[in-house]
């Protein structure tokens, strides 16, 4: 058989033809397990990928509008979470992290959040009013010093969700091997390592899929929360060189990318605030990246399983806040899938903050979305690793 090579290009004129190929990445690691890369590679055009997870560096870029006499807002709150306001006159930076100021939950546990940006992200996408407050010192071009008033999404004009830092390419299995329980980012973590919490949706995870991210970099278009999206750089704390397996897939957190897209467009079923017990408050995005099959190496890289993937085992209980954990050993997330590990002996119950079931839905949804001509790929501009 010949070297199989394509081009974006080639697959999108597929794409508009109608004779595209596209499968979910669980449905190709299927076939390359059966037939092979090169088989699968001559017969398959593009892998669609799809993750719902907490997504901490994620946030609303918005500007609500004037309304005369003219403002230029130094302090803003929405539902009373905090914005950055350091921008321009009614441009504001929401963060999905940052809580209300004066949280009912935190009043009765400090520390304790029960609302926060991710909430009011949601809200805004439900079609909910939420409460504008801003601030200003006045200037001779923005007299007015006070705004409040109730908008909607559609009232905004601009809602940009831009993240900046989503998708990451693998991370730490957590549980606690200390005497009291943790909680932490990951979830609660109760003592004596009675469970371990992860994330990441495995073969379908969009990185796992190309974990040298030969098809995708900047400008690549994707699934995100729902609407159409675009990866406009990596992300923070991207590490693009980290010790990898004999499959190339990396074996510690590693590649991450930096996400935008209109909120106007998005769905709520793929962007949900978030309040994790004794950690605070954070939100759920949902992600699916096509990766197009230029070659039998893509064939192969798509064709990835669950049994393939090792995560690292890290503890939480004592020194991970120390910056001092270092992996107790690697789980593959078929056996997290299963329900429990054995460590040392013991079975511990494992626990997904990710989850699988919408994961594989956003994969199907842009498959179909392809399939129907609806979306073409893109050509990454920049490359990260």
């Amino acid at each position: 058989m010949a070297t199989i090579k394509k081009t974006i290009q080639e697959i999108n004129e597929k794409i508009k033809k109608g004779k595209a190929v596209i499968l979910n990445a669980k449905e190709m690691a299927e076939l390359v397990k059966n037939v092979g890369k090169k088989k699968a590679a001559a017969e398959v055009d593009v892998v669609t990928t799809g993750t719902f997870s907490p997504m901490c560096s994620s946030g609303l870029l918005f500007n609500f509008k004037q309304y005369p006499p003219l403002i230029k807002a130094s302090k803003v709150w929405l539902n009373g979470v905090p914005a950055y306001a350091g921008l321009a006159a009614v441009d504001a930076y929401l963060g999905a992290t940052e809580p209300t100021e004066d949280d009912p939950l935190n009043r009765v546990f400090p520390g304790q959040f029960k609302y926060g940006g991710g909430h009011v992200i949601e809200d805004l996408l439900r079609g909910r009013s939420v409460h504008l407050r801003a601030k200003a010192y006045g200037t001779d071009c923005y007299p007015r010093k006070y705004l409040e008033k109730d908008i909607t999404l559609g009232e905004l004009n601009d809602a940009i969700l831009l993240n900046p830092r989503n998708c990451y390419q693998n991370y730490n299995c957590a549980l606690n091997l200390s005497s009291k329980i943790k909680y932490t980012y990951m979830g609660p973590l109760r003592p004596h390592g009675a469970n371990v919490n992860f994330a990441t949706s495995g073969c379908l995870s969009p990185l796992f899929n190309d974990p040298y991210l030969r098809t995708i970099g900047t400008g690549t278009k994707i699934f995100l929360g729902g609407g159409v999206g675009y990866v406009i750089g990596h992300g923070t704390q991207h590490n693009p060189s980290p010790p990898r397996n004999q499959r190339g897939l990396p074996l510690k957190p590693a590649a991450t990318l930096m996400l935008k897209g209109d909120l106007k467009q998005m769905d709520p079923k793929y962007i949900r605030g978030l309040s994790i017990i004794g950690y605070g408050c954070s939100i759920c995005v949902g992600v699916g990246i096509p990766i197009p099959i230029l070659d039998e190496e893509m064939a192969w890289f798509t064709g990835v399983s669950d049994e393939d993937i090792q995560m690292p085992l890290i503890d939480y209980g004592e020194e991970y806040g120390q910056g001092k954990a270092k992996p107790l050993k690697y789980v593959n997330y078929s056996e997290l899938l299963s329900g429990s590990i054995e460590f040392e002996g013991k079975k511990i119950l494992t626990v997904p903050v990710t989850s699988y079931s919408l994961s594989l839905e956003i994969a199907d949804t842009l498959k179909k979305w392809i399939e129907k001509g609806d979306f073409l790929l893109t050509e990454p501009q920049e490359f990260f690793i």
